[in-house]
């Protein structure tokens, strides 16, 4: 007789999004993304400002950066502290590529990096040979 061990398998901490480099990404994987989180049971007050924190750093890699671009989230615990990181990495600046970088809409724009400053725990980038990483880890209660 062989024994029968339970398998606990772990829940999934990472989800990745490749972006597609187009305005109505923000909206698509917006929505996408809320359906992660909200199996990950997350607060609700954390989901929104996850998405809010998202829709800033995907909105500037379509508007501001080259393709490729990918999400990715991430959470974790440590310490008694648990939290959710958000990364969008993208292929750099379109302005080096030989885009405008004049915002032909200034008014418009501007505020999306004081949002995430003002909503996450720790915020920054992450340069590499490949383009660049947009991060921010928001707290989770």
């Amino acid at each position: 007789m062989t024994a029968q061990l339970d398998v606990v398998v772990p829940e999934a901490d990472e989800h990745v999004c490749p972006l597609p480099h187009i305005p109505e990404a923000v909206s698509v994987v917006r929505r996408r993304v809320r359906t992660v989180l909200a199996d990950w049971n997350l607060a609700p007050d954390l989901v929104e400002d996850a998405l809010l924190v998202i829709s800033e750093l995907i909105t500037n890699a379509v508007v501001h950066a080259l393709p490729p671009a990918v999400l990715r989230l991430s959470r974790a615990g440590t310490g008694g502290r648990s939290t959710l990181r958000v990364e969008v990495t993208d292929a750099g600046s379109a302005a080096a590529a030989g885009r405008p970088a004049a915002d032909p809409c200034p008014g418009e724009h501007g505020r999306g990096l004081d949002i995430i400053t003002a909503l996450a725990a720790e915020c920054g980038t992450r340069v590499h040979p490949d383009g660049i990483t947009w991060w921010a880890e928001l707290l989770a209660a």
